[in-house]
């Protein structure tokens, strides 16, 4: 059922798809994005549950008050 699903040709068509909806500017931060949800995702799979706050510092500092 599934075992032609990721073949080259496929994969090529939905690049070109991915291409055309948002466009060659786009592409880098899809990339980047793309990246760093997976890097978080191993990076929690590591750590398991009770250090997933621990992974990502800027999650676990408290948001710094303005004095105004």
């Amino acid at each position: 059922m599934l075992d032609g699903l990721f073949e080259p040709s496929h994969i090529i068509f939905i690049l070109v798809i991915v291409l055309i909806i948002f466009g060659p500017g786009k592409l880098p931060q899809l990339g980047k994005g793309l990246g760093e949800g997976i890097r978080g995702f191993k990076e929690a799979i590591k750590g398991g549950s009770s250090h997933a706050s621990s992974a990502n510092p800027d999650t676990a500092k408290a948001p710094e008050q303005k004095n105004t």
